[in-house]
């Protein structure tokens, strides 16, 4: 709005400072035509004054036939132009000058108006008459302007039209930006809306204006939201189905792990203890390679265990999102290479969720877990899972660590945990964001519980 209105005041200036010089110009050529006029006037009643002295045979001079009257009367001054001097000059005689008056044309023009103006234009032009068209040597008369004549009749108009314009200027001004303001109101509307098309919110749509072209565009921006949450809703269905397919493959994947890998590893195992058991004292070293055997079956039924727990999600149909986070927690606490400890507060019912949410609840402070071992250096590691608002239907989940890590890091990673989380909590419409912690990293997210529009579970996990 301020350089809009800061143009406009330029182009009136721009046009006051053209105006001024029309009128400067305009003021120099009257001077000229009144002048000419002035020469013109003088000329044809001192003609009539010479006839007049012919015809009384009064004051005559019979060597030239040229009228000798008294000129220089209020007669003859009344037909010369304010501002402007005429000279007689008949022959053998002196010449004579009548000025008018200059005040009749304004105040006198300030000493830096007037250096402008003879700078531009210079002095005025004489204008000369002959007193007889027959003999130019009869006389004649010389008309000129005063060099103050010009300069006040110029300063005088241009004092006129600054101030004219001056007054429009401001009127426009203000005028101008009352009805620009308003005009523009739309505009505002329209960045509103399309900063909460940025934040999330494709179901808001823009009203109608009352310009046209206004409201093409914010028919324009309904029709993208529109087609915005039709992809959207299209994306989160498939994402959403996607996650259950994952899931799906995961418990068949753990399943076969379990049955068909688990087995071969417990009969590997009795198979060694056969072995040790059934070597004679002297073969020490088929006694080494079965123990040998024996420990290596130990360390991949430990890594097999590990696996079916990331996979199975710990049976969250079967035991429930709470067991399950014990579960969790505990696995975290007897592994052997993690330095910190995890502690679990788990407030309110967690048996009413539905199985997808439980389970991207579980995953989603899995992942956080996770993240908190991997990306800092934590030696204690806070659990809190809590059902919150009125009507019970949010859940707080917050994960909190001291280990330290870069909020800024973790949020720009293209890893695929953060990105699965993401994915994982956009499918059911919320929102994930990672910011820093008092001493690590709080991963914030906001999840729908139940399919309701105003049920939201929120997750803060600081990892």
């Amino acid at each position: 709005m301020v350089r809009l209105v800061g143009r406009l005041l330029a182009v009136v200036l721009l046009c006051l400072a053209g105006a001024i010089g029309w009128v400067m110009v305009d003021a120099h050529r009257s001077i000229d035509a009144q002048t000419g006029a002035t020469a013109d006037r003088v000329s044809q009643h001192l003609a009539a004054l010479y006839w007049q002295k012919l015809v009384w045979r009064n004051g005559v001079s019979r060597e030239t036939l040229l009228p000798m009257p008294e000129w220089e009367t209020l007669a003859t001054a009344s037909i010369v132009s304010p501002g402007i001097c005429v000279m007689v000059k008949p022959p053998g005689v002196d010449p004579r000058q009548l000025c008018s008056q200059i005040e009749a044309l304004g105040e006198p023009a300030p000493a830096w108006f007037a250096a402008t103006y003879g700078f531009l234009f210079g002095p005025q032009v004489e204008q000369k008459r002959y007193l007889s068209i027959r003999d130019k040597d009869a006389g004649y008369v010389l008309s000129a302007a005063q060099p103050e004549a010009a300069l006040r009749l110029s300063w005088h108009q241009v004092s006129i039209v600054v101030g004219v314009a001056m007054a429009m200027a401001a009127a426009i001004a203000v005028l101008t930006t009352l009805m620009i303001g308003h005009a523009l109101i739309p505009a505002r509307t329209i960045i509103e809306g399309l900063r909460k098309l940025q934040q999330g919110d494709l179901a808001w749509r823009l009203p109608r204006f009352r310009t046209a072209e206004f409201n093409l565009i914010a028919r324009a921006v309904n029709d993208l939201s529109e087609e915005l949450e039709r992809t959207n809703s299209a994306r989160t269905a498939l994402t959403t189905r996607l996650f259950q397919v994952q899931e799906e493959e995961r418990r068949a994947l753990a399943r076969d792990l379990h049955d068909e890998f688990g087995q071969c590893l417990t009969a590997t195992a009795a198979l060694a203890a056969s072995i040790e058991a059934g070597s004679p004292s002297d073969r020490q070293d088929l006694i080494e390679d079965a123990r040998a055997i024996t420990r290596a079956q130990q360390r991949m039924m430990e890594n097999l265990r590990e696996a079916l727990v990331r996979l199975r999600s710990q049976n969250i149909d079967e035991i429930g999102l709470e067991a399950s986070l014990r579960q969790l927690v505990s696995d975290h606490n007897t592994q052997s290479a993690s330095r910190a400890v995890v502690r679990l507060n788990v407030i309110g019912k967690m048996t009413a969720l539905p199985k997808q949410v439980a389970i991207d609840i579980y995953r989603v402070a899995q992942e956080c877990l996770t993240n908190a071992m991997k990306h800092g250096s934590p030696t204690e590691v806070r659990l809190r899972v809590e059902h919150v608002g009125l009507a019970r239907n949010t859940i707080s989940l917050t994960v909190e660590d001291d280990g330290g890590g870069d909020a800024s890091n973790i949020s720009r990673g293209n890893g695929h945990g953060i990105l699965g989380m993401r994915e994982r909590i956009a499918a059911l419409g919320g929102s994930l964001s990672i910011v820093k912690a008092a001493k690590g990293v709080r991963v914030a997210a906001i999840i729908p519980v139940f399919g309701a529009p105003n049920g939201m579970a929120f997750c803060q996990a600081t990892a």
